[in-house]
């Protein structure tokens, strides 16, 4: 793992992938923090932070999309698989090095409180647990970005996924307020969703038996339950899309507050995403 990571890193800070990553990261930032914080004087960089969270659309896809795909297309994942590397030492060694060069622009950021300490009275509590928020939604966002990069070959398609994903976990709110909360809008809801889930189990097990029986048991557990008791259903698509609500949790570290459901939630994502990325990998060793 140790030589991948190394590998990884070298390759990021050789090129202009890592250094426009660190540079947008900074710039967007510096524009939050010079009209929140230098111009209307306030101390806390919070909400500079959340502000400028959004960043992560644009910075993360870029920064992700060939960690794993590249390696499809040229067809070198394929001494990757052969050697006698465990994949989850190949992952997290990737995984690893994006998060180091992820936290080249946050260690920066956190001159930024003791900048403005110079000039006024800071909570320096408050402004480190709003980095340190912004840091584990940073991990989060990178290992989706690398698990993307993990099902395509093509870079531009792992790019526009990362983007398509991110932008729906950054806008879940607005997005399930679109949906009825009635039984019966969460019943069509969970049956296009269940369809298209088994539509990606069905490519990757290539098995459309299997892919059948459990769209049918999982349709005719979900309609059994709206026949039953239509109740259960009422607001479910909701708090079922609320699991992909990443940058809410944010706001509590944005608070002061060292949250600790979000930082085994920003934990969990990441643990999950790193899962799934090993899975595709052995499925394409096997292949």
């Amino acid at each position: 793992m140790k030589a991948i990571y190394k590998k990884e890193l070298k390759s990021y800070l050789t090129s202009m992938v890592g250094y426009l990553f660190i540079a947008f990261i900074l710039l967007l930032f510096g524009l939050y923090f010079t009209a929140i914080n230098v111009q209307q004087a306030y101390p806390e960089i919070g909400y500079a932070l959340g502000n400028a969270s959004f960043v992560f659309l644009i910075a993360v896809p870029i920064l992700t999309m060939k960690v794993l795909s590249e390696e499809q297309k040229n067809k070198t994942d394929q001494l990757l698989l052969t050697a006698p590397v465990r994949l989850e030492e190949i992952v997290l060694g990737k995984y690893l090095a994006l998060l180091t060069i992820f936290a080249i622009p946050v260690c920066l950021i956190c001159l930024y409180p003791l900048l403005l300490g110079t000039h006024g009275t800071v909570s320096y509590p408050m402004a480190y647990t709003s980095i340190l928020g912004f840091f584990l939604l940073g991990a989060a966002y990178i290992a989706i970005g690398v698990f993307i990069s993990s099902i395509t070959e093509s870079q531009v398609i792992a790019a526009v996924l990362s983007f398509v994903l991110l932008f729906f976990c950054y806008m879940e709110s607005p997005i399930a307020a679109f949906f009825p909360e009635s039984a019966s809008g969460s019943l069509f809801s969970f049956v296009i969703l269940i369809a298209l889930v088994c539509l990606w189990i069905g490519s990757m097990i290539k098995n459309p038996v299997v892919t059948g029986v459990i769209a049918i048991c999982a349709e005719g557990a979900l309609i059994a339950v709206y026949f039953v008791k239509s109740s259960l259903l009422e607001g479910k698509i909701q708090d079922f899309l609320g699991i992909f609500n990443i940058s809410d949790h944010l706001n509590n570290f944005i608070s002061g507050m060292v949250d600790l459901q979000g930082i085994i939630y920003f934990l969990s994502v990441i643990v999950v995403c790193i899962f799934l990325t090993i899975q595709s990998l052995q499925k394409k060793r096997w292949n």
